[in-house]
């Protein structure tokens, strides 16, 4: 495993998905993980995810989702070039999240367009 938290969990939510498994436990945990956790719950990706805090572990049911990925490096991005990371990551418009750490906190690219901020791309999923 290795330091980043946010890409250790999402590559085994993807590896989970793969092996047909329903539930994956994430040893280490971080606000930003759980942020992104509560983004992908939105979006049906995840059923539920339950927070173990003595022992630092989250478990987590997996929804419908195909494909996650932490991006990096993380790239800044503002209104005007953000179409270029949707098409870069997410296989087909209106199909996928990119989650965005902006100075108001993690927002879907959606969001980001309706609000005409800019930020630093996190991770992708669909």
């Amino acid at each position: 495993m290795s330091q980043d938290i946010v890409a250790d969990a999402l590559n085994m939510i993807k590896n989970a998905k793969k092996a047909r498994k329903d539930t994956v436990r994430t040893d280490k945990m971080s606000n930003l993980l759980i942020e992104i956790l509560k983004i992908m719950k939105q979006k049906n990706a995840i059923k539920k995810y339950k927070i173990n805090s003595k022992e630092k572990q989250i478990e987590i049911t997996i929804g419908e989702i195909f494909d996650c990925k932490a991006i990096k490096p993380r790239f800044s991005v503002n209104k005007k070039n953000i179409d270029k990371y949707i098409r870069r990551y997410l296989p087909a418009r209106n199909v996928g999240t990119i989650i965005i750490s902006t100075n108001k906190g993690l927002m879907t690219h959606q969001e980001v367009i309706e609000e005409e901020t800019g930020g630093s791309l996190i991770a992708y999923f669909y």
